[in-house]
Protein backbone atom coordinates (compact mmCIF):
# COMPACT_ATOMS: atom_id res chain seq x y z
CA UNK A 1 0.00 0.00 0.00
CA UNK A 2 1.15 3.58 -0.44
CA UNK A 3 1.09 6.32 1.92
CA UNK A 4 0.62 10.18 1.73
CA UNK A 5 1.24 12.35 4.57
CA UNK A 6 0.20 15.83 4.37
CA UNK A 7 2.27 18.17 6.75
CA UNK A 8 5.73 17.13 7.47
CA UNK A 9 6.69 17.65 10.75
CA UNK A 10 7.17 16.44 14.24
CA UNK A 11 3.84 14.23 14.24
CA UNK A 12 4.25 13.98 9.85
CA UNK A 13 7.95 13.49 9.58
CA UNK A 14 8.29 10.89 12.95
CA UNK A 15 5.07 8.42 11.49
CA UNK A 16 7.30 8.41 8.24
CA UNK A 17 10.06 6.99 9.60
CA UNK A 18 7.91 4.44 11.19
CA UNK A 19 5.96 3.19 8.67
CA UNK A 20 8.98 3.00 6.54
CA UNK A 21 9.68 -0.33 8.70
CA UNK A 22 5.94 -1.69 7.82
CA UNK A 23 6.25 -5.13 4.91
CA UNK A 24 2.95 -3.63 3.47
CA UNK A 25 3.52 0.29 2.90
CA UNK A 26 5.12 0.45 -0.59
CA UNK A 27 5.97 4.01 -1.08
CA UNK A 28 5.63 6.91 1.33
CA UNK A 29 5.35 10.50 0.22
CA UNK A 30 4.72 13.85 1.35
CA UNK A 31 2.96 16.82 1.11
CA UNK A 32 3.67 20.36 2.77
CA UNK A 33 2.67 23.91 1.88
CA UNK A 34 5.98 24.79 3.42
CA UNK A 35 8.78 24.21 0.84
CA UNK A 36 11.70 24.89 3.46
CA UNK A 37 9.76 21.53 5.22
CA UNK A 38 9.47 20.30 1.75
CA UNK A 39 13.51 20.15 0.89
CA UNK A 40 14.40 19.42 4.83
CA UNK A 41 12.10 16.59 4.68
CA UNK A 42 13.71 14.76 1.23
CA UNK A 43 17.29 15.90 2.94
CA UNK A 44 16.43 13.23 5.78
CA UNK A 45 15.01 10.94 4.11
CA UNK A 46 11.24 11.32 5.97
CA UNK A 47 9.69 10.48 2.61
CA UNK A 48 10.30 9.18 -1.01
CA UNK A 49 9.30 12.08 -2.87
CA UNK A 50 7.42 15.40 -2.35
CA UNK A 51 3.39 15.56 -4.54
CA UNK A 52 1.23 18.41 -4.22
CA UNK A 53 -1.96 18.16 -2.18
CA UNK A 54 -4.33 17.23 -5.23
CA UNK A 55 -1.70 14.41 -6.06
CA UNK A 56 -2.24 12.88 -2.39
CA UNK A 57 -5.72 11.89 -3.52
CA UNK A 58 -3.77 8.67 -5.73
CA UNK A 59 -2.79 7.32 -2.73
CA UNK A 60 -4.05 4.27 -0.45
CA UNK A 61 -3.66 6.06 3.04
CA UNK A 62 -3.91 10.03 3.33
CA UNK A 63 -2.53 11.12 6.71
CA UNK A 64 -3.74 14.81 7.60
CA UNK A 65 -0.60 15.70 10.54
CA UNK A 66 -1.46 19.09 10.38
CA UNK A 67 -3.04 21.68 12.45
CA UNK A 68 -6.71 21.32 12.93
CA UNK A 69 -7.79 24.19 11.13
CA UNK A 70 -5.98 22.60 8.31
CA UNK A 71 -7.16 19.22 8.66
CA UNK A 72 -11.14 20.79 8.33
CA UNK A 73 -9.91 22.41 5.35
CA UNK A 74 -8.54 19.98 3.58
CA UNK A 75 -11.51 17.70 3.99
CA UNK A 76 -13.22 19.57 1.88
CA UNK A 77 -11.12 19.51 -0.94
CA UNK A 78 -10.72 15.26 -0.58
CA UNK A 79 -14.78 14.49 -1.43
CA UNK A 80 -13.50 13.19 -4.94
CA UNK A 81 -11.29 10.67 -3.35
CA UNK A 82 -11.83 6.90 -3.96
CA UNK A 83 -14.22 4.50 -2.16
CA UNK A 84 -11.50 2.35 -0.92
CA UNK A 85 -9.25 5.49 0.53
CA UNK A 86 -8.19 5.92 4.30
CA UNK A 87 -8.00 9.04 5.43
CA UNK A 88 -6.78 9.39 8.89
CA UNK A 89 -6.15 12.35 10.63
CA UNK A 90 -3.97 13.47 14.12
CA UNK A 91 -5.40 16.34 15.18
CA UNK A 92 -5.58 17.22 18.82
CA UNK A 93 -9.07 18.19 19.21
CA UNK A 94 -12.07 15.64 17.50
CA UNK A 95 -15.21 16.73 17.82
CA UNK A 96 -14.82 19.72 15.86
CA UNK A 97 -13.12 17.44 13.71
CA UNK A 98 -15.68 14.55 12.74
CA UNK A 99 -18.69 17.46 12.64
CA UNK A 100 -16.67 18.75 9.62
CA UNK A 101 -16.18 15.50 7.71
CA UNK A 102 -18.23 15.50 4.04
CA UNK A 103 -20.50 12.72 4.20
CA UNK A 104 -19.54 11.65 1.04
CA UNK A 105 -16.49 10.49 2.63
CA UNK A 106 -17.35 9.91 6.17
CA UNK A 107 -16.48 5.95 5.54
CA UNK A 108 -13.41 6.75 4.56
CA UNK A 109 -12.09 8.64 7.47
CA UNK A 110 -10.35 7.66 10.78
CA UNK A 111 -10.28 10.56 14.04
CA UNK A 112 -7.20 9.42 15.54
CA UNK A 113 -5.22 11.40 18.50
CA UNK A 114 -1.58 9.50 19.13
CA UNK A 115 -0.98 10.81 22.60
CA UNK A 116 2.94 11.50 22.18
CA UNK A 117 5.08 14.47 20.98
CA UNK A 118 7.94 16.76 21.77
CA UNK A 119 8.00 20.64 22.37
CA UNK A 120 10.06 20.53 19.34
CA UNK A 121 8.41 21.33 15.69
CA UNK A 122 9.51 20.55 11.76
CA UNK A 123 10.90 18.16 9.82
CA UNK A 124 13.99 17.74 12.10
CA UNK A 125 12.49 17.17 14.68
CA UNK A 126 10.89 14.07 13.65
CA UNK A 127 11.82 11.16 15.90
CA UNK A 128 12.56 7.42 14.89
CA UNK A 129 10.08 5.36 17.38
CA UNK A 130 8.21 8.17 18.66
CA UNK A 131 4.66 6.23 18.63
CA UNK A 132 6.17 3.12 20.09
CA UNK A 133 4.77 1.94 23.37
CA UNK A 134 2.27 5.29 23.59
CA UNK A 135 -1.34 5.72 23.61
CA UNK A 136 -3.74 6.42 20.39
CA UNK A 137 -7.32 7.47 20.72
CA UNK A 138 -9.64 6.43 18.30
CA UNK A 139 -12.71 7.95 17.93
CA UNK A 140 -16.42 7.35 16.82
CA UNK A 141 -15.01 4.34 14.67
CA UNK A 142 -18.37 2.51 14.43
CA UNK A 143 -18.76 5.82 11.99
CA UNK A 144 -16.16 4.77 9.62
CA UNK A 145 -15.52 2.75 6.81
CA UNK A 146 -14.81 -1.62 7.81
CA UNK A 147 -12.05 -1.53 5.51
CA UNK A 148 -10.63 2.27 6.75
CA UNK A 149 -10.95 1.20 10.49
CA UNK A 150 -9.63 -2.17 10.17
CA UNK A 151 -6.38 -0.68 8.50
CA UNK A 152 -6.66 2.29 10.62
CA UNK A 153 -5.68 -0.29 13.64
CA UNK A 154 -3.82 -2.70 11.90
CA UNK A 155 -1.53 0.27 11.24
CA UNK A 156 -1.25 2.23 14.76
CA UNK A 157 -1.04 -1.79 15.65
CA UNK A 158 2.20 -2.18 13.63
CA UNK A 159 4.20 0.99 14.96
CA UNK A 160 3.75 -0.31 18.68
CA UNK A 161 0.86 1.93 19.50
CA UNK A 162 -1.85 0.76 22.33
CA UNK A 163 -5.21 1.85 20.79
CA UNK A 164 -7.95 3.10 22.77
CA UNK A 165 -11.80 3.75 21.97
CA UNK A 166 -14.17 6.77 23.25
CA UNK A 167 -16.57 8.85 21.56
CA UNK A 168 -14.98 12.23 20.28
CA UNK A 169 -16.46 14.96 23.00
CA UNK A 170 -14.96 12.90 25.42
CA UNK A 171 -11.39 12.56 24.03
CA UNK A 172 -11.35 16.63 24.12
CA UNK A 173 -12.61 17.16 27.54
CA UNK A 174 -10.11 14.17 28.87
CA UNK A 175 -7.58 16.01 26.70
CA UNK A 176 -8.38 19.17 27.94
CA UNK A 177 -7.13 18.33 31.38
CA UNK A 178 -3.91 16.21 30.62
CA UNK A 179 -2.61 17.98 27.20
CA UNK A 180 -3.87 21.36 26.85
CA UNK A 181 -4.45 23.07 30.15
CA UNK A 182 -0.86 22.05 30.54
CA UNK A 183 0.40 23.73 27.96
CA UNK A 184 -1.55 27.15 28.78
CA UNK A 185 0.10 26.68 32.39
CA UNK A 186 3.23 26.52 30.78
CA UNK A 187 3.01 29.45 28.35
CA UNK A 188 1.61 31.73 31.08
CA UNK A 189 4.48 30.29 33.63
CA UNK A 190 7.17 31.55 31.03
CA UNK A 191 5.49 34.79 30.24
CA UNK A 192 5.20 35.57 34.55
CA UNK A 193 9.14 34.85 34.77
CA UNK A 194 9.77 36.55 31.86
CA UNK A 195 8.11 39.81 33.24
CA UNK A 196 9.71 39.96 36.42
CA UNK A 197 13.07 38.40 35.92
CA UNK A 198 15.91 39.44 33.51
CA UNK A 199 17.41 36.86 31.35
CA UNK A 200 20.64 36.64 33.32
CA UNK A 201 19.18 35.71 36.10
CA UNK A 202 17.22 33.13 34.15
CA UNK A 203 19.51 31.49 32.97
CA UNK A 204 21.86 31.69 36.57
CA UNK A 205 18.71 30.32 38.63
CA UNK A 206 16.64 28.70 36.68
CA UNK A 207 16.94 24.81 37.71
CA UNK A 208 14.89 21.18 36.53
CA UNK A 209 11.31 22.50 38.03
CA UNK A 210 10.82 25.41 36.39
CA UNK A 211 12.93 23.71 33.03
CA UNK A 212 10.41 20.82 33.62
CA UNK A 213 7.58 23.13 33.74
CA UNK A 214 8.32 25.48 31.24
CA UNK A 215 9.25 23.05 28.47
CA UNK A 216 6.11 23.02 26.70
CA UNK A 217 6.23 26.94 26.21
CA UNK A 218 8.77 25.28 23.29
CA UNK A 219 6.41 24.30 21.40
CA UNK A 220 4.35 25.90 18.04
CA UNK A 221 2.43 29.29 19.36
CA UNK A 222 0.31 29.03 15.71
CA UNK A 223 -0.72 25.25 16.68
CA UNK A 224 -1.54 25.67 19.97
CA UNK A 225 -3.57 28.51 19.26
CA UNK A 226 -5.39 26.22 16.98
CA UNK A 227 -5.99 23.80 19.45
CA UNK A 228 -7.34 26.29 22.25
CA UNK A 229 -9.71 27.29 19.94
CA UNK A 230 -10.67 24.77 18.60
CA UNK A 231 -11.44 23.26 22.38
CA UNK A 232 -12.05 26.43 24.19
CA UNK A 233 -15.54 25.23 26.30
CA UNK A 234 -13.65 22.19 27.77
CA UNK A 235 -10.15 24.04 28.20
CA UNK A 236 -11.50 26.94 30.08
CA UNK A 237 -13.86 24.37 32.36
CA UNK A 238 -9.82 23.06 32.84
CA UNK A 239 -8.47 26.39 33.98
CA UNK A 240 -11.25 27.00 35.83
CA UNK A 241 -10.58 24.22 38.22
CA UNK A 242 -7.39 24.75 38.06
CA UNK A 243 -7.75 28.49 39.07
CA UNK A 244 -9.72 26.93 41.86
CA UNK A 245 -6.82 24.64 43.22
CA UNK A 246 -4.22 27.30 42.90
CA UNK A 247 -6.28 30.07 44.92
CA UNK A 248 -7.05 27.41 47.42
CA UNK A 249 -3.21 26.62 48.22
CA UNK A 250 -2.25 30.24 48.07
CA UNK A 251 -5.37 31.15 50.66
CA UNK A 252 -3.66 28.52 52.79
CA UNK A 253 -0.26 29.56 52.42
CA UNK A 254 -1.42 33.30 53.40
CA UNK A 255 -3.47 32.19 56.37
CA UNK A 256 0.07 30.25 57.61
CA UNK A 257 -2.23 26.94 57.05
CA UNK A 258 0.74 24.92 56.84
CA UNK A 259 -1.29 21.36 57.26
CA UNK A 260 -3.32 22.55 55.21
CA UNK A 261 -0.82 23.23 52.59
CA UNK A 262 0.93 19.60 53.10
CA UNK A 263 -2.27 18.08 52.82
CA UNK A 264 -2.91 19.61 49.53
CA UNK A 265 0.69 18.56 48.10
CA UNK A 266 0.45 15.19 49.61
CA UNK A 267 -3.02 15.13 47.92
CA UNK A 268 -1.14 16.07 44.28
CA UNK A 269 1.59 13.84 44.99
CA UNK A 270 -0.82 10.53 44.87
CA UNK A 271 -0.88 11.44 40.71
CA UNK A 272 2.49 9.52 40.90
CA UNK A 273 1.37 6.44 41.98
CA UNK A 274 -1.23 6.21 38.80
CA UNK A 275 1.44 7.41 36.68
CA UNK A 276 4.26 5.25 37.70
Amino acid sequence: MNVAIVGLGLMGGSLALSLKKLDFIDEIVGSDHNTQHQADALKLDLVDKIVSFEDVKKYDIIILAIPVNGIITALQNLTNIPEHTTVIDLGSTKEIILASVPHVIRKNFVAAHPMTGTENFGPHAALEGLYEDKVVVLCDLEESGELQSTLAKKIFKSIGMKKYFMKSHEHDRHAAFISHMPHAISYSLANTVMKQENKRNILLLAAGGFRSMSRLAKSSPTMWEDIFRQNKKNLLEAIELFEGELTSLKTSIQNDEWEKVNQTMQQGSELHHVLD
